[in-house]
């Protein structure tokens, strides 16, 4: 079994539809994929309606979080999409999105650079409103090279000349209320040391303890010693260790199913996931 866990759409900040991910996803040999949006579950309906035959829809959300200053991302698997406490979290963050991405448009304009915010919300569409898109402006305008050239300090990345902070969870709050809403959690590119500043492991271990499931190890962030490392950490502590791509589409070089999560270890989070099953491919014609 081919399983990638860590895939974005359109509902965020992804290139392709729902749809088209899933039926891309077919294409690439995968049987097992993951829908995991930016603190969103709207494209869960639209990729159900379109999963080919063959495939199986995890659904799941990759949450925005920070502790002590230093931002860091859940992945949330199988949980009820309906638990209120849980949905209200979530539109929080989603609010937020707007007025975060009018700030950094209005700091890189006094950085002198001619972004606008049409521009930004034309890229953006239909889907939750990000740096990702922030930066596909920026790739426009030729300011920089690639969306993975804005996240820099220079400009968008965390502390960044024009970033700008949002509502985020505390990832304990995370943990606590994807647990309640029957989910499964896994820190995702933990050690992304390219992104920014990075939790130190005994944060990871208090985590851990406070009942996260897993960490992501096999992720196009982590470079050969730091998925030893991760592998090492994840034996002590106990936690599950996933792979996958954070396919985005487009917008960025990784290939989906390019990380993979052994089976034995899908099938541990799918036996502790008692909010939502996984979605077995019909042959849908959704699109």
């Amino acid at each position: 079994m081919r399983i990638d866990l860590h895939t974005h759409s359109t509902a965020s900040d992804g290139t392709d539809t729902p749809a088209e991910l899933v039926r891309n996803a077919a294409a690439a040999g995968l049987d097992v994929i993951a829908l995991t949006d930016h603190d969103t579950t709207r494209g869960y309906a639209e990729a159900t309606a379109a999963l080919p035959a063959g495939l199986t829809l995890v659904t799941g959300a990759e949450l925005s979080c920070r502790v002590d200053g230093i931002g860091l991302h859940m992945l949330a698997y199988l949980f009820d999409p309906e638990e209120p406490e849980l949905a209200r979290e979530r539109e929080l963050v989603r609010d937020d999105r707007v007025p975060r991405a009018r700030g950094m448009v209005a700091k890189l304009q006094e950085l002198g650079v001619p972004v606008t915010w049409e521009q930004v919300a034309r890229i953006a569409g239909d889907g939750s409103v990000g740096r990702p898109h922030v930066a596909e402006a920026m790739v426009e305008l030729g300011v920089v090279g690639s969306v993975s050239d804005a996240f820099v300090p220079e400009w968008l990345a965390d502390g960044g000349r024009a970033y700008v902070g949002k509502h985020e969870l505390d990832p304990f709050d995370a943990i606590r209320l994807v647990k309640a809403a029957g989910g499964v959690t896994v820190f995702a590119h933990p050690l992304a040391v390219k992104r920014g500043r990075v939790v130190p492991e005994t944060v990871i271990a208090e985590l851990a303890s406070a009942g996260l499931d897993g960490i992501e190890v096999d992720h196009t962030d982590h470079d050969a010693p730091t998925r030893a490392r991760l592998r090492g950490l994840a034996a002590e502590l106990g936690l599950l260790t996933t792979g996958s791509s954070d396919y985005h589409g487009d917008r960025k070089a990784v290939r989906l199913g390019e990380y993979t999560t052994d089976p034995e270890i899908y099938g541990e989070i799918t036996r502790r996931a008692t909010g939502a099953f996984p979605v077995p491919g019909a042959g849908g014609t959704g699109r």
